[in-house]
């Protein structure tokens, strides 16, 4: 299900005379993240996932279609995507999202499709599930690396755990990054591009940005392609310099026009690069535009909500934490983590138990130790942050403190809009897609 972010703003109403005055106030602050998508009726279920190639869902609303619905099923010559871009499902609450291969062993997504928005609950990581298409064979599928061993939460890295609903909108932290338990993305990699977030617009006016991606209200769970994406910085009624406003981080915010449906959540966003399809932008949610006005200090009309446009989180936002992932060395045992905790304790920012479980309340005390250390916040446990924390307890105890580490950067932590959560399924191991 993708988030949708709505600004409101206030009509200036015009004064009728000195005893009917209408006061009003400029409501722009107003402005939040409502969560909203399709209600899809899937037809008969398998025992795990959505019935894809069983039965075609029964459409009941359609969102976030800009005029004429461009989306097709993606044709022969793009076919190799299917490798690359997955499903990604949660049995526990039915979640569906869209996920997409940026390492061997790494997926990328909205964050929101694990962590949903701030305080809402966030998805079971243990129960969490990347499915790729068959080829030749069952369908590919790996749940998150350390699933076995109740340590899946380390091996995600995402932008923002608590994504603000009410500006300054954190909408560009809603990424993640997941290390998957087996390599099953090998050899079908998409490459982040270095375009920056601006450069897209030039490059949807050439016709050249794509989506692909599963929709809930599309075509019995094919792969879609989406084409040619529009992307502007300002809409009718909305220019930039406002929306900018809004958000943290606006630099990383794409607003486009492809249509989405709901589980279209995390897809990619594409350009053609010289070596094949390239990541410009992750799918993220949808951006309306309210107006209300006020009397007094008191709103006394709202009027409908206006479909702006689609919204994205450029590649610049999650391509260091990428990188930085993909060199971690996350710690590997249960005694390792228990040294974490232990060394945390020691520096006041953990007060939990030490019983080797990475959990929220230790990715909370390890971000809070980067921070103080003034680095990027992670929340990943790695030999690198055990070394450092064992140097500066070793400086303490007044020996010899260890080498100092490299300036590096190790990831990020995710926040969210809401997951797709209805009762769809994920297709059997051996189904055959259409």
């Amino acid at each position: 299900m993708r988030g949708f972010l709505r600004r409101i703003h206030a009509l200036h109403a015009v004064p009728t005379g000195p005893r009917r005055r209408v006061d009003v106030a400029v409501l722009a602050g107003l402005a939040g993240l409502v969560t909203a998508g399709p209600v899809v009726l899937a037809g008969p279920f398998t025992a795990d996932g959505p019935g894809i190639g069983h039965s075609r869902p029964t459409v009941v609303q359609r969102i976030a279609v800009f005029g004429t619905d461009d989306r097709v099923v993606l044709p022969a010559d793009k076919s190799a995507l299917s490798r690359s871009v997955g499903l990604l499902y949660e049995g526990r609450s039915h979640s569906v999202c869209t996920a997409f291969c940026v390492g061997d062993d790494v997926i990328a997504t909205a964050g929101h499709c694990l962590f949903r928005t701030e305080g809402e609950r966030p998805l079971r990581l243990k129960g969490v599930e990347f499915r790729l298409q068959p080829h030749g064979g069952a369908a590919a599928s790996s749940r998150i690396a350390g699933s076995a061993h109740n340590s899946e939460a380390q091996h995600v890295a995402a932008g923002s755990l608590k994504l603000r609903v009410k500006p300054p909108i954190d909408a560009a932290q809603d990424w993640a990054l997941i290390k998957l338990a087996s390599p099953i993305c090998k050899g079908n990699v998409l490459p982040v591009s270095r375009q920056p977030a601006q450069a897209l617009v030039k490059l949807s006016a050439a016709q050249r940005v794509y989506q692909v991606s599963y929709h809930r209200d599309f075509a019995n769970w094919q792969l879609a392609l989406g084409m040619p994406c529009a992307i502007r910085r300002s809409f009718e009624g909305a220019d930039w310099k406002a929306i900018s406003k809004d958000f943290v981080d606006a630099e990383h915010v794409v607003l486009h026009t492809c249509d989405t449906g709901g589980a279209s959540s995390g897809s990619p966003m594409l350009i053609d690069g010289p070596s094949g399809p390239e990541v410009v932008g992750i799918n993220v949610g949808t951006y309306l535009q309210a107006k209300v006005l006020t009397q007094r200090g008191e709103v006394v009309h709202r009027y409908k909500s206006e479909t702006v446009a689609n919204t994205a989180v450029g590649s610049g936002a999650f391509r260091p934490a990428l990188e930085a992932l993909s060199r971690a060395d996350i710690l590997a045992t249960r005694g390792q983590v228990k040294e974490l905790q232990r060394l945390l304790v020691a520096e006041g920012h953990y007060g939990g138990p030490a019983d080797g479980i990475y959990g929220p309340q230790l990715g909370a005390a390890v971000r809070t130790f980067e921070r103080s250390e003034g680095r990027s916040e992670t929340g990943l446990a790695t030999v690198m942050l055990l070394k450092r924390l064992a140097a500066r307890e070793a400086e303490r105890r007044g020996g010899t403190p260890g080498a100092k580490p490299p300036a590096e950067i190790e990831t990020g932590s995710v926040g969210s809009h809401e997951v797709s959560g209805d009762k769809a399924r994920l297709p059997a191991r051996g189904s055959v897609l259409p």
